[in-house]
């Protein structure tokens, strides 16, 4: 499918294959543990992650589609039940998902009780879920001005702010090895808070992103290189873990900082002169996960290129790290046709010709693949965990469920930065 025109493909494909099979119309959310092929539900159950996007997702194309940005698909889409949907998700979520102390539930059952994801866990295990909830909420305040969503999206935000500047916040799926500090969470604090600060326009969201994007940059980015794990103490450097990096949060958050840098007050300045080296840190992500064996991203690599090596620590997201490094995952493909489009097209508004024509070649070259790769087929998703030479891989990553985001909202960027004015938000 590499011609495939995006608006269709977003419209009657992706989203028509998740309007027609998510809705849980009975008790609210949305039903997400399917197969990668999208055939079987395994489970009812409601991972709290997966609701929050779902909330940001619906709310979004609501917006889009009011809007005349997918105009050629609005006799498919139907803004009011798109908006109705964002508004049941989030219901549901503010009604089971918030804990007493101001955190989320991992998962709750289909009606919405929270259950523990392992014995002895407790009902919150991930500051993402949180950080998640707030996105979906602050799209969803932004569209139709509830300023309850507004608050609660604020409130969720600074509380996650507050357990990760302490070391306490959990990471579920992906607990962090005590040595490290990790990228991830600078990264999700900046998109989270540069979408509540779109709803709020709050001092505080705005120091949020603005201290998100100072860790990033100080912290975890040397030159073109970004760590996704950096050592606190010394002598861990030679560890696998310290020398793996992740080229599609890379991707992902380098479009993030773009978007941020052009919304909220005070990020740019701490970017400097991000048109000049931003493009530099997306190229050697490509370059350093492309698969120049059987095309397409790595999920992870040595911070030479190439399997990750190292010292290991026997530590569990070593063990997937090692288990999973050449799979061909959806999310990192949807977020590099993205940031590759976003940045060629403002190294071009620079006069920066050849950054731009890199970029563009890297999109290209993306786009071949992706789209030939993970599609299902028309009226269907992607199938999106796939081993090294492409193949589907039923396997699960991150949480056990067929992930309703990334290539959602991929697409949806894609098509909308087409428009006049040329609309950013994470």
């Amino acid at each position: 499918m590499p011609d495939l025109d995006l608006r269709t493909h977003l419209v009657d494909d992706v989203v028509g294959w998740w309007l027609r099979h998510g809705p849980d119309d009975l008790q609210g959310g949305v039903f997400t543990c399917w197969d990668n092929a999208g055939e079987r539900l395994l489970s009812t159950d409601k991972y709290t992650w997966s609701q929050g996007r779902w909330i940001w997702l619906t709310a979004r194309l609501a917006d889009s589609v009011a809007r005349g940005a997918l105009a050629s698909a609005q006799d498919r889409l139907d803004s009011e039940r798109l908006l109705a949907l964002a508004r049941s998700t989030a219901d549901f979520v503010r009604r089971h998902a918030l804990l007493p102390d101001g955190t989320t539930a991992y998962v709750t059952d289909r009606t919405g009780r929270p259950k523990e994801p392992a014995p002895g866990a407790g009902l919150h295990t991930s500051v993402f879920a949180d950080c998640f909830v707030a996105l979906g909420l602050a799209a969803l305040a932004r569209l139709d001005g509830d300023r309850a969503a507004a608050r609660l999206a604020e409130d969720l935000l600074h509380s996650a702010d507050a357990r990760v500047r302490a070391g306490r916040a959990r990471t579920d799926p992906y607990p962090v090895h005590p040595a490290f500090a990790a990228f991830s969470l600078p990264m999700i604090l900046l998109g989270t808070a540069t979408e509540v600060h779109q709803a709020t326009g709050s001092p505080g969201s705005a120091e949020v992103a603005t201290q998100a994007a100072r860790t990033i940059v100080t912290w975890f980015r040397d030159g073109a290189d970004v760590r996704e794990l950096r050592p606190n103490p010394r002598g861990f450097d030679d560890t696998l873990l310290a020398r793996h990096r992740t080229p599609g949060h890379v991707l992902e958050c380098a479009w993030f900082l773009v978007h941020a840098a052009d919304t909220v007050p005070g990020v740019a300045g701490v970017l400097g002169d991000w048109p000049t080296w931003l493009p530099t840190v997306a190229a050697h992500a490509l370059a350093l996960g492309w698969d120049e064996q059987d095309g397409g991203l790595f999920r992870y690599t040595d911070v030479d290129g190439g399997e990750p090596r190292g010292r290991l620590l026997d530590d569990p997201y070593e063990r997937l790290v090692r288990d999973t490094w050449d799979t061909k995952l959806w999310w990192p493909h949807a977020e590099a046709l993205y940031a590759t489009a976003l940045l060629a097209r403002r190294c071009r508004a620079a006069d920066r010709s050849a950054p731009a024509a890199e970029l563009t070649a890297w999109h290209d070259r993306l786009r071949a693949y992706t789209f030939a790769t993970f599609p299902a087929g028309p009226g269907r998703e992607w199938i999106q965990i796939r081993r090294r030479d492409g193949a589907p891989l039923d396997q699960t990553v991150a949480l056990p469920v067929k992930d309703p985001f990334h290539v959602a909202r991929a697409l949806l960027l894609m098509v909308e930065i087409d428009e006049p004015g040329e609309r950013t938000n994470p």
